[in-house]
């Protein structure tokens, strides 16, 4: 399986009462779909998946592979503080039409490296579908390291990793003594930096509520290789990013966010808390300069391109006249 694009973790929206409002959520799937992100992540951390129960998680992947129907790759997330809910929730993504399975470590029980494998190989056996692993030492409080992977790789469906560790060196690390995982951008803030290491899909969570200018970056730097013009967009996108990797309510953010942007996101669940007004307020500025400036980018790219094509045009026209005289 190739990883490629846009993926979006997708929010839970929870309503007054924190019980998931299914219309809302489904409405918000057909709105990334129709946006154009490449895939969806369905129970990340994004989604709120460590409050939820094992059927609403599951409900969540069946509502969305009823409306996912394109080319768009369906992960589902298999994280859980119970290794054995992980194996269950496995078995129920092949059950349920997930394309791939995302692989955490068990967070707490600070495996070795060894048990770590040994319950990524499990989790994988129960389910046998491509794997995307989790690397997320902040919340997990361990790294998946080179006697890990070198472990998984016993099984070919390991294809993927989500490096979420924030240490750059890991990237280096993976980019070249294991070209055969594919590395998907999963610290936001350093987005350019993994595609310029070769990464060829994001996963981002901002993508909620802008994906049209997480789509920008992706195809400016790994599709059409024009770092200038990534630079430019990911120097645009740092104050969101700054909010959301550092101002200590990621979640409550993203959701923020897609309330913003006229969606139904409603509440998180306890033990987090929405964003007070300051913060709102805060938000609003940051995505309003980066639409702006992003769109901005954007333009100077298509009027670029017609006064190019004007051009090429009009040089043919010369060569033709002059062949006629």
């Amino acid at each position: 399986m190739r990883f490629e694009g846009i993926y979006t973790p997708v929010i839970t929206p929870f309503g007054e009462d924190y019980t998931i409002d299914y219309d809302a959520y489904a409405t918000h799937v057909q709105y990334l779909i129709d946006s154009g992100v490449h895939g969806l992540m369905i129970g990340g951390t994004t989604g709120e998946y460590y409050v939820e129960s094992h059927e609403e998680r599951v409900k969540l992947l069946q509502i969305a592979r009823e409306i996912v129907t394109g080319d768009q790759l369906i992960i589902f997330g298999t994280g859980s503080v119970n290794p054995d809910a992980s194996l269950k929730l496995a078995e129920d993504a092949a059950k349920y039409g997930a394309d791939c399975i995302l692989v955490a470590t068990p967070p707490y029980s600070l495996p070795t490296q060894r048990e770590l494998a040994l319950h990524a190989l499990a989790v994988d056996r129960a389910a046998n579908l491509p794997v995307m692993l989790y690397n997320y030492p902040d919340r997990m409080g361990v790294n998946m390291e080179e006697e890990f992977l070198d472990r998984v790789g016993r099984s070919s469906n390991f294809c993927g990793i989500k490096e979420s560790s924030g240490d750059i060196n890991r990237l280096h690390m993976l980019a070249r003594d294991y070209p055969h995982i594919q590395v998907a951008c999963g610290m936001d803030d350093q987005a350019l930096e993994f595609f310029a290491w070769g990464a060829r899909s994001w996963v981002c969570a901002g993508s909620n509520f802008l994906p049209k200018e997480h789509i920008a970056l992706y195809q400016a730097c790994a599709v059409e290789n024009d770092f200038n013009k990534g630079r430019r967009i990911m120097s645009a996108m740092m104050p969101l990013m700054r909010v959301l990797e550092q101002g200590g309510k990621f979640i409550q953010s993203v959701k923020y966010g897609v309330t913003l942007d006229g969606r139904v996101a409603g509440e998180v669940r306890k033990p987090l808390r929405g964003l007070n007004k300051d913060e709102k307020r805060a938000m609003e500025r940051v995505v309003k300069v980066l639409k702006s400036t992003i769109a901005g980018i954007e333009a100077e790219g298509s009027t670029q391109f017609v006064e190019t094509i004007k051009s090429s045009i009009s040089g043919l026209e010369v060569a033709s006249t002059e062949k006629g005289e």
